[in-house]
């Protein structure tokens, strides 16, 4: 199996496009044995994925903690894995982002990890606020002066957050939704991040699984699945959640977008493979539960280019359908 590499902005990185969210690994997705979860990312590694993004809050840790049993077991040189910082703030509020609190969770990430520096740590959606706060990358300006992380950038919700973020000199990689049911961010974004070389970290890409084709009006999820507690944003942004989409809407635009998926592959695959259209994507994060799943996505990058045609049918489907839940609110 064949994977494609990306430049990783300008941190001199070449990473495989697709990579391994390891959200589901963690929590917030239903139940996932630890040897189903090693497993799954063994798998990823196996067919070359050499990018690895996790948090200090997937499982409390849990992820970071089966990563680092995982690398360890494999020795030799491994993947690059970014982690993220913040959401363990309680409240989660812009005054909380101060040099203390931001070096107490690298160190706790780098125990998790079982690592001395970390690739590269992330500002897990912080408020709005906090991008204009210049003090807030002060601070993750002297955690790299001290050692303990070679980069950073930011985690966002909003395009508005990614641009005002990609102009502090540091932030080297902005990670952000986008799919085929969350299209903004080509435009303005993607052109402000591939002329300052920024990298793209492309989460959500399969919309929480509703770009699978596999979703159905009566599919039910475990009571830890966010996918059944967050539909409405009750514990963090709706739009982590089916991308924002009311999922009855989701539904109905997926047996259009049904028909386009190209001969011999899956709708998972071809959602991955439109991501990987775009040039300002260094790496998309796609989840994965098992074995099967890891593999699958990997696969996804030997497919041949969407055509033209099938590019603008998703766009259509998207003006159509889906801008007006979303366009505006990300």
């Amino acid at each position: 199996m064949t994977i494609a590499k990306r430049a990783f902005g300008r941190t001199g990185w070449t990473v495989s496009e697709i990579g391994f969210g390891a959200w589901a690994i963690g929590g917030s997705w239903g139940d996932v044995g630890e040897a189903e979860a090693k497993d799954a990312l063994n798998a990823a590694l196996d067919a070359g994925v050499s990018f690895i993004d996790t948090a200090d809050v997937y499982g409390d840790g849990r992820s970071e903690k089966i990563i680092r049993d995982v690398l360890k077991a494999r020795g030799g040189v491994g993947p690059i894995v970014a982690t993220k910082a913040g959401r363990r703030l309680d409240p989660h509020v812009a005054d909380g982002y101060t040099k203390e609190n931001l070096t107490a969770f690298v160190d706790r990430s780098l125990k998790n990890l079982g690592l001395d520096c970390l690739d590269l740590v992330q500002l897990h959606c912080p408020p709005t606020e906090v991008f204009y706060r210049p003090e807030v990358f002060a601070a993750l300006d002297d955690l790299v002066a001290a050692g303990k992380l070679r980069h950073y950038g930011v985690s966002v919700e909003k395009v508005e957050e990614a641009l005002k973020a990609i102009e502090y000199p540091g932030v080297v990689s902005v990670q952000i939704i986008y799919n085929m049911f969350r299209q903004r961010p080509a435009g303005l974004f993607f052109r402000e991040a591939k002329r300052r070389n920024v990298a793209v970290i492309v989460r959500v890409p399969l919309a929480s699984g509703m770009l699978t084709g596999k979703m159905k009006a009566d599919t039910a999820f475990s009571t830890d699945d966010h996918r059944a507690f967050n539909r409405h944003g009750e514990a963090f942004d709706v739009g982590e959640t089916f991308a924002g989409v009311p999922y009855d809407v989701a539904l109905a635009a997926v047996e259009e977008l049904r028909p386009l998926v190209p001969a011999g592959a899956t709708m998972a695959q071809m959602a991955l493979k439109w991501i990987l259209m775009e040039e300002a994507v260094s790496v998309v994060i796609p989840g994965a539960k098992n074995r099967a799943q890891a593999e699958a996505n990997v696969a996804a990058s030997a497919l041949e280019p969407l055509l033209p045609e099938a590019m603008e049918k998703v766009r259509a489907i998207y003006e159509a359908k889906i801008a007006p839940h979303v366009h505006h609110r990300w």
